[in-house]
């Protein structure tokens, strides 16, 4: 085999241009690497990349475009294989400088050389072949790249294939989106961009793949750029004519949606209209604007009229309007001759209607009106169907997608009357303004309110509406780059409408296998669920996704849609009199007095205020024998939910007849089940439905129950065993138990809607899909169908997003109780006088000598409550005045602190009216948290009068909850913090929502983030003789992100040193490295705990995170010793990659720890960290998610010397609820142990700062774990004006103390706090103190009795250290005694 150097020589216009070729592997390439090259003429021939030349005379096959084997016989073919190649390449750049090829270009001359042998001799040259080259003709390309059009790359494909066959020299190569994952595929691309003359992007928005085709796209003459980020639109060329906004402007917010010439242009026209209606008046312009702009000379306005014939092309969509696009395109751009004229535009209305058996041409679909008149005429047994104005996507109809149809045909056989109108995207709100009326809509108009310019004749009236397409409702996709803008006009829109709003759509950004896999994640994530929300969408449904480029329906979802539209439907014709309510009440864990309650609310006041307001309305609560009566006169509820708690507390052996209470039969339960999951929970349970051993009375599930007339009140099943109760939730392939099914399938069948009271219940934390429920998630399973009314605290948008996307909850907010100052109380008191006492007898500049006796006195004092743990009190007794002096002033600044805290003052009562002294405590709180630092982002927010006026609109809050039972659309608004967000997150009532998490962290976020981060860093060294913490772990919950915007990302960044880049449109897309030399500090290692909420809300922060570790470590020109994390170099995986965000594995939530602590199945706190770890060692990152790494967890986790945490509220302190002692204190737990193994030092310690963020810059100092748990539990717990607040609201209040008695006892589990004054005052104030004990066990005994055993069982377990016997002989006698009340009423 021998290998030859091929030369082309063209003769052109005189010149002679050389193509060199180089050496490649065994042969020779072209210079610039393999490529591929197509002629048009006699013949077609692909080049080769290498050039063999055997001893016989023949070179290596090629391949024809038809896919026939050809063997390409002699030299002369090669050569002229490589003259046309070099054609090709003069003939382009010819072209481009404004010639033709077939007026200039005439011969070619190829010469083939031997290739110069090992001995450096040098090569013959001959000359082979003289070709004339009119048998060739030149092809010229157009490269399309497409983003959210995967699913029309056949039609593209067809259609490129069609304008070849019309136009020879036209090359359409079509790629999309997906082309540029992979390595590969970027080549290929590459490739194809590089001989281009014209590039079409659409619909592209990903930021890395935006910023890899810039770059690329920058040579090719003309760049056709639509819809796609500001970034790309800046490429557009087009002639004179370009587009600007292609900055990195943080908020250019301007620059996104219509480009500027175009906006500028419109304005001097005077169209667009309303604000909200621009983007469709944009599109509108796209018709008439070429016509308008043919006759204006200027060249710019020529440029501009081609760019927007080429977008009406691409815009009217379908294969007719494509082929012409390409058509146009090679006559305009390229100048290639036409035989036959560009087709023009094939216009279909912007707005229209579709149906499967019309025409798009049909006069009934002209208007929904007349729709709706032609279907009833063939179809009039659906005269009373439930009728679903439906959102579609135009371009989809127009590229005849099958869905479509079949989407139509589905809802038609489940009973409903769809209404599809089809719509570009930005014109969503003009349908539902102007095309979709309701009944109530027509009452206002009756009398008089025209509030909307309604199309009468042409409008059709809907009972739900429902959006296939997801976004914003205003603005559509153009809306996704200034969320929330016109969310108040959606808003106002849709409640004048008054129905529910549904988003139901197939996925078209992700497919359907990593649908499957991963559930609804990143972009699409945000499409589907997160805009729509800001608009008060309720109960999205996944109806299917991308299966390789087509859309593939499944009809199980599609069904799930069809009966959530007829259930709301039903539930707004229906009758109250006729409505079966179910109300939910929780009561886990067992045994422990939770029966009735819920975080923030007094659940029993609450349910007397919601039954009276249904008797009000109609609803039957029976009265026959004058029970209800009786019940509803009890303002407390105690009675009600009592009678509630004895139904729900009937077991096997009770003797209560079966006919007496309700019950579902394990027959009824498995003709419900699909057999596969009857078969699941069968094996999870014993091998049968009736062997769980829960609720279980013989053959038959106890679902407990009161029956109120039509209304029913029960406790929400437990999830798992007693002793075991939240088993569900940490095993694989687990299921609920038979009657946890059981109840809310009898739930489906039995009800017209149910309402969950308070935060929050389980069902929505069930096994399945993170986001975007398929039939095997058992949240859907359980409420598939059913209404679900949830009554949810207003500051925890977090937590409540699940109950909304997985359990299809309709969210209404309620407000968080007053707040209340501290004070000083007992010897806080006495110390206080003591301090002022000496204050008055030593002033400055006083020569009284300080009295002995005083200074021991407070010294006693000190020690008696507990303060010398904060404040060592040894200057007291040094004999040292100044420095005696000194200690009393920082006493007096602790005392000041301590007494100005801030607490939650009980708790609400659901639709209750503040009183004035209520607002004013709210207002007072507000206002003197805020400093010059303040968090809130605008000063609106802080405006007192309007706090006020929004206050008092909680009676909404009952009032909406009303609106929903009957079926009506509620409101949106952002949930959040009332002291950080002040009059942004009220009035409550309302269907809360969280944030888009493409704008995390927000610039003001990064601001304090940082200044957390130095304060910490600061706070460490000032403790470890300057030296800076290798490792900080810093823990990620959903709810402290979305309340503050992502300030503990911020922190993060600041730690690894990085900083966000923000795209035009505000979004951040990458978290670059701030270089070491403008750093304060060393790159900090961070080891991230992702909440499971956090991992599933904010997966795209996730990956820029791992983005970000990775180029950390890979980091050129930093050392070890300024960059810590390449000093771990051993923590990274096989791939090089070092994996830093662990949380549970996918669809599982929590560390387990709290539920150990709860049923006491613990024996040491090295076990609760190792139990914490277990949890918490899957990896996420890019190409990674939920991988098991627990030996890498474990090494990363050797490195850490502190571990951060920020608390988000006042309301969840780190004494209030379990989570942090769970998981930040489990979390530092499990650090110090292994760092003590791998270090061999057994003293050593990990310490934990927690940061409350609510505030001012002066509350967001850090504190270290003990020094916050002594102020907490001295404000609150151990706070006589709490305590007495609290334990005032009955059952619900005692299960609070309950609940902190829990923590207290978690605390010294995780990390042995054992400050004995805690124990001690604990004891006397709530067990020991005989008329609070009296009120506890009256309001709620087995809460009461929690208490006693918590304090016992510290005792016991040498966390209450030295705990004297008199007091735990008082606390022994007060168990039992207890106890046997409680079995007693049993």
């Amino acid at each position: 085999m021998q290998c030859f150097l091929v030369s082309v020589g063209v003769a052109w216009d005189g010149k002679f241009s050389v193509h060199p070729w180089k050496r490649w592997g065994g042969g020779w390439s072209r210079t610039g690497g393999r490529r591929r090259r197509r002629w048009s003429g006699g013949r077609r021939l692909q080049l080769q990349a290498r050039l063999r030349w055997p001893g016989r005379g023949t070179t290596d096959q090629g391949r024809n475009d038809s896919g026939d084997e050809t063997r390409l016989l002699g030299g002369v073919q090669a050569a002229a294989s490589a003259a046309a190649a070099a054609l090709w390449k003069a003939g382009t750049a010819l072209v481009r400088s404004g010639g033709t090829a077939a007026a200039t270009a005439s011969a070619a001359t190829a010469t083939v050389a031997e290739a110069p042998p090992a001995s450096g001799q040098a090569a013959a040259d001959t000359t082979i072949a003289h070709l004339p080259l009119s048998q060739y003709r030149l092809t010229r390309r157009m490269v399309l790249i497409t983003g959210f059009e995967t699913f029309n790359l056949r039609l593209y494909r067809e259609a490129a294939r069609e304008a070849r066959a019309r136009v020879p020299e036209l090359e359409v190569l079509v790629y999309t989106e997906r082309d540029l994952d992979v390595e590969s595929g970027r080549q290929e691309v590459e490739d194809a961009l590089r001989d281009a003359e014209v590039v079409l992007c659409s619909l592209l928005f990903d930021f890395d793949v935006v910023e890899w085709l810039r770059p690329r796209l920058q040579h090719v003459p003309v760049r056709l750029i639509y819809e796609c980020s500001v970034e790309l639109m800046a490429c557009t060329q087009v002639g004179t004519f370009t587009l600007g906004g292609g900055n990195n402007n943080n908020n250019n917010n301007k620059s996104s949606g219509m480009p500027p010439a175009v906006r500028l242009l419109l304005s001097k026209m005077g169209l667009g209209g309303r604000e909200e209606d621009k983007m469709a008046g944009y599109l509108s312009f796209l018709k008439t604007g070429p016509r308008l702009l043919k006759y204006i000379p200027l060249e710019k306005a020529q440029d501009l009229r081609r760019w927007l014939e080429v977008y009406a092309r691409w815009n009217g969509g379908g294969l007719a309007n494509v082929v012409s696009l390409c058509m146009y395109v090679a006559h305009h751009f390229m100048k290639i001759p036409l035989t036959d004229a560009v087709p023009d535009v094939v216009e279909l209305p912007a707005i229209g209607l579709v149906h499967p058996e019309l025409p798009l041409n049909h006069p009934a679909l002209q208007s929904p009106a007349k729709y709706v008149e032609w279907y009833l005429q063939q179809h009039p047994h659906m005269r009373q169907a439930p009728r679903a104005g439906m959102l579609l996507y135009r371009k989809h109809v127009i590229s005849e997608q099958p869905y479509i149809a079949e989407l139509i045909g589905l809802l038609e056989r489940e009973g409903v009357l769809p209404i599809p109108v089809y719509i570009n995207g930005v014109e969503a709100h003009i349908v539902v303004r102007d095309l979709f009326t309701t009944a109530d809509e027509q009452q206002q108009r009756r009398a008089g309110h025209r509030t909307t310019p309604l199309r009468e004749k042409d409008a059709a009236a809907v009972d739900v509406i429902v959006s296939t397409i997801g976004f914003p409702l205003v603005g559509g996709p153009a809306g996704t780059m200034s969320a929330g803008r016109h969310v108040d006009v959606a808003q106002r829109l849709l409640s004048i409408k008054n129905v529910p709003y549904m988003v139901a759509g197939p996925l078209i950004v992700q497919d359907s296998a990593s649908w499957k896999r991963n559930g609804v994640i990143g972009l699409q994530s945000i499409v589907l669920y997160a805009l729509p929300e800001l608009d008060g969408a309720i109960d999205t449904v996944v109806l299917g996704g991308l299966v390789g480029d087509q859309i593939q329906l499944v009809p199980e979802r599609v069904g799930v849609l069809a009966a959530r539209i007829r259930r709301w439907t039903a539930l707004r014709r229906k009758p109250n009199a006729d409505k079966h309510i179910a109300i939910v009440l929780y009561g886990f864990p067992p045994g422990v007095g939770a029966t009735g309650t819920a975080a923030l609310l007094n659940v029993p006041r609450s349910l007397i205020r919601l039954l009276r307001a249904m008797r009000e309305q109609g609803y039957d609560l029976g009265d026959d024998d004058g029970r209800t009566a009786a019940l509803l006169q009890d303002d407390s509820g105690a009675a009600l939910v009592q009678e509630v708690r004895r139904a729900d507390e009937i077991t096997e052996g009770s003797g209560v007849s079966l006919t007496d209470i309700t019950t579902v039969s394990a027959e009824e339960l498995e003709s419900w089940l699909p057999p596969d999951i009857s078969e699941r929970v069968q094996k999870n349970w014993g091998g049968s439905l009736t062997r769980s051993g829960i609720k279980t009375l013989g053959k038959h599930l106890c679902l407990g129950g009161v029956w109120l007339g039509k209304v029913w009140v029960a406790v929400q099943p437990p999830l798992g065993l007693p002793g075991d109760p939240m088993r569900l939730l940490f095993e694989r392939d687990a299921t609920p138990h038979p009657q946890y099914i059981a109840f809310y399938l009898w739930l489906r069948r039995h009800f017209d809607a149910v309402l969950h009271f308070g935060m929050h219940g389980t069902v929505e934390w069930l096994p399945g899909q993170p986001l975007g429920n398929d039939e095997q998630s058992f949240s859907d399973l359980l409420l598939r169908d059913l209404p679900n009314i949830y009554i949810y605290a207003q500051n925890n948008p977090s937590e409540s997003a699940l109950a909304k996307r997985r359990g299809y909850g309709t969210i209404i907010s309620h407000n968080v109780p007053p707040y209340g100052r501290a004070g000083l109380y007992g010897q806080l008191l006495n110390i206080r006088d003591q301090v002022r006492e000496i204050d008055e007898r030593y002033r400055p500049g006083s020569d009284a000598e300080l009295d002995p006796y005083l200074l021991e006195a407070l010294h006693a004092s000190v020690q008696r409550a507990g303060l010398d743990a904060d404040l060592p009190a040894e200057a007291l007794l040094s004999g040292d005045a100044a420095a005696a002096l000194q200690y009393v002033g920082r006493l007096r600044e602790y005392l000041a602190e301590l007494e100005s805290r801030l607490f939650s003052e009980g708790l609400h009562t659901l639709g209750a009216a503040p009183s004035e002294s209520d607002i004013e405590r709210y207002c007072e709180a507000i206002r003197t948290t805020h400093d010059s630092s303040t968090t809130v982002d605008t000063a609106a927010a802080l405006d007192e009068g309007a706090i006020r006026a929004l206050l008092l609109q909680s009676t909404d809050e009952l009032h909406n909850v009303m609106r929903a039972l009957r079926g009506e659309y509620i409101p949106a608004a952002p949930g959040g913090d009332l002291i950080r967000d002040g009059a942004g997150v009220l009035p409550t009532g309302r269907n809360i929502h969280a944030l888009d998490p493409f704008r995390v962290p927000s610039e003001a976020a990064f601001r304090r983030g940082r200044e957390i981060a130095l304060a910490i860093l600061e706070q460490h060294r000032a403790k470890n003789d300057g030296a800076y913490p290798e490792t900080v772990a810093v823990m990620l919950w959903g709810l402290d992100s979305i309340k503050t915007r992502g300030e503990s990302v911020g922190m993060v960044l600041e730690l690894v040193g990085a900083r966000p880049f923000r795209e035009a449109t505000g979004r951040v897309v990458r978290f670059e490295l701030v270089p070491l030399a403008e750093m304060q500090h060393p790159r900090i290692d961070v080891l991230c705990s992702l909440s499971g909420i956090f991992r599933d809300a904010f997966e795209n922060v996730v990956l820029l995170l791992d983005d970000l570790f990775v180029r950390a470590a890979q980091a050129p020109d930093e050392s070890p010793d300024q960059n810590y994390i390449k000093r771990h170099a051993g923590t990274v995986d096989a791939d090089g990659r070092p994996r830093r965000l662990w949380s549970n594995p996918p669809s599982e939530f929590g560390s387990l720890v709290a539920d150990r602590v709860e049923t006491s199945t613990w024996n040491s706190s090295d076990e609760l960290a190792d139990t914490f770890v277990a949890r918490n060692a899957f990896a996420y990152g890019r190409g990674e998610r939920a991988v098991d790494r627990r030996g890498q967890l474990d090494q990363l986790l050797s490195t850490v010397d502190r571990v951060v945490q920020q608390v988000d509220s006042v309301e969840y302190g780190i004494t209030d609820i379990q989570e942090y002692f769970a998981n930040t204190g489990a979390l530092a737990r499990a650090a110090q142990t292994r760092k003590r193994r791998a270090t061999g030092n057994a003293e050593a310690r990990v310490p934990a700062s927690f940061v409350e963020s609510f505030g001012g810059a002066s509350a967001r100092q850090p504190r270290d774990l003990e020094q916050l748990l002594r102020l907490e539990y001295r404000s609150k717990l151990l706070n006589p004006r709490w305590a007495d607040k609290m334990v005032a609201q009955g059952s619900g209040g005692v299960h609070e103390v309950s609940q902190r008695m829990n923590a207290l006892l978690g605390w010294g589990a995780v990390a042995e706090y054992s400050d004995s004054f805690v124990f001690e005052q604990a004891a006397d104030r709530y067990a020991l103190d005989e008329k609070m004990a009296a009120l506890m066990r009256q309001h709620n005994p087995q809460a009461f009795r929690n208490v006693v055993a918590r304090l016992l069982e510290a005792a016991g377990r040498n966390i209450w250290k030295n705990a004297d016997e008199a007091r735990l002989e008082k606390l022994r006698a007060l168990y039992t005694d207890i106890d046997a009340q409680i079995e007693g009423v049993a």
